[in-house]
């Protein structure tokens, strides 16, 4: 039986919840079912550390942010699909593919698909789906990819496409952002304020109810084609502090939390009726350059690069929970490249600074930007950093924003001179890492140059796989030696969970609740 609305309060503040984290919980505790979520056989509860603005998942700055993608998956079914390892299965396509000349695409729609409001999925919502995608005025910000198919023919359950050129990824995008299939009928009929009201999809689980910047409560999809989820209720609380999380998994008002301090991690996961799971995952820690001042200068670059000790942020402040990196690409994806490095030299970052006129008393001067409590030691990390440039002769003042308004400005090319982000990659592409991240035209880059522009463009349509994948381990050859973009780590991805639920970790960092089952 689900709850009503009237069953929800403000007042369901666990005592304990407040003792043990010593701070208020926040909205996504505070306004909770009465009772609490979990206590039953068929419930789950998530802390989870980020909030839902919005519930279309192809449009606007939400649906390129990696980690609201396990929300987006609960309730809506990619074009393909993808295993907790990263290989990629059938998803609302049952077979997918080319042509021999590279011109066409086709693919096989599931059959038996049925959407939350009892209506069957058609070849016609796949077809809609990619148009509207593809669509410029659509708000989809990597239109771009999409707007490669036109022309577009149904036969059956297939459904074919003209291209406008090759692309070595288009299939693996399907399994990544914005790869949602939507119902025509149902949009069409309520609109995007409708759909935002009432979402629909064919995923493992139908919204019951949901409260912006506080919780949603899921059912199980009794009519899933993958069969219905292990579970039957999932909550996922809405609590953006890391250390109100800690309080809401000790303090047993929720089941399952993420991404929390790593010296929490290894505290809780000892306490009797606790668990912890790590993997790494393909999320890393990097800070955006923007290309203006003092950034133009590359002597101020090359210094905040060599500046950084890396295995000194793993070790001391994430308990070597993390893999320092030099590249934008982390050792599971593709272009991976051992070869390429930037070493911690802080004696070379005072030689580049002297260059350029800057000293310890004479110190070059600009913001870094970095969310707090988004990623475990996100600010900490940004404070060391700071004090390793500050020894060298970097001034950087620290000024913290939601992960919300990193992508608002990124998207307006606005982000201060240096900005911390987490950059997701769950397909393990050089294209989805340093492509997007580096390509001048690319909503979703801070550096934009044409000189990098011209080594990447080439690569989009490459058909020679091994000559494509040579070609971006030379791009990020480029940009490390330009200092364009400065890595940090890869990250481990911390989850503490009740003894009594079984948590499936992905690589991708994605944690679906539709994989959990009771211990």
């Amino acid at each position: 039986m689900g709850l009503t609305r009237r069953e929800l309060t403000r007042r369901e503040v666990t005592r304990r919840g407040l003792v043990a984290g010593g701070v208020a919980l926040g909205m996504g505790s505070m306004l909770v079912p009465a009772r609490r979520a979990g206590a039953d056989a068929g419930s789950v509860s998530i802390a989870y550390n980020v909030g839902l603005p919005s519930w279309d998942p192809t449009v606007g700055p939400s649906a390129v942010n990696p980690t609201i993608q396990a929300i987006y998956q609960s309730v809506f079914d990619q074009y393909v699909g993808q295993n907790p390892d990263l290989s990629f299965t059938p998803g609302l396509l049952e077979k997918w593919g080319w042509n021999a000349a590279g011109t066409e695409v086709w693919m096989d729609v599931r059959k038996a698909v049925v959407w939350h409001d009892g209506t069957p999925l058609t070849p016609e919502d796949v077809r809609w789906s990619l148009t509207r995608a593809g669509d410029p005025k659509s708000g989809n910000p990597i239109q771009f990819i999409w707007g490669n198919l036109s022309g577009f023919k149904i036969d059956g359950q297939r459904v074919t496409a003209q291209a406008k050129q090759f692309d070595p990824v288009l299939f693996k995008w399907m399994a990544f952002l914005t790869g949602y299939v939507l119902p025509r009928a149902y949009y069409e009929k309520v609109g995007p304020e409708g759909f935002e009201k009432k979402p629909v999809g064919t995923g493992p689980y139908m919204v019951d109810a949901y409260e912006r910047n506080a919780f949603l409560r899921l059912k199980a999809n009794p009519h899933y084609w993958g069969g219905k989820p292990a579970i039957d209720t999932v909550v996922f609380k809405f609590v953006t502090d890391a250390s109100a999380r800690v309080a809401e998994i000790e303090s047993g008002a929720s089941d399952v939390t993420l991404e929390i301090p790593y010296e929490e991690f290894d505290r809780l996961k000892k306490k009797p009726g606790l668990k912890g799971v790590t993997t790494p995952i393909s999320d890393i820690g990097m800070i955006f350059i923007t290309n203006v001042a003092p950034m133009l200068d590359e002597n101020v670059r090359q210094a905040m690069v060599h500046a950084v000790d890396k295995k000194l942020l793993v070790d001391k402040l994430l308990r070597g929970y993390g893999v320092p990196i030099d590249t934008l690409e982390a050792p599971q994806y593709e272009a991976f490249d051992p070869s390429i490095r930037t070493p911690h030299d802080p004696k070379l970052a005072v030689e580049y600074l002297k260059k350029s006129g800057f000293s310890k008393s004479k110190p070059v001067k600009f913001t870094i930007q970095t969310t707090r409590g988004f990623k475990p030691k996100d600010y900490e990390m940004i404070q060391a950093i700071v004090g390793m440039w500050r020894n060298v002769g970097i001034h950087a003042d620290i000024e913290v924003y939601e992960i919300a308004k990193h992508f608002e400005l990124r998207m307006a090319h606005k982000l201060a001179p240096a900005a911390f982000y987490n950059w997701g990659n769950a397909i393990g592409d050089p294209t989805t890492s340093t492509g997007f991240a580096m390509f001048g035209p690319s909503p979703h880059s801070a550096w934009k140059t044409k000189d990098v522009d011209a080594l990447i463009g080439p690569l989009w349509g490459e058909r020679d796989e091994a000559k494509r994948i040579a070609g971006w381990k030379a791009v990020d050859r480029y940009v490390a030696e330009h200092a364009l973009v400065l890595p940090l780590l890869q990250y481990v991805q911390p989850i503490v969970h009740k003894d009594t639920v079984k948590v499936v970790p992905s690589i991708s960092g994605s944690l679906q609740p539709a994989r959990f089952t009771r211990a």
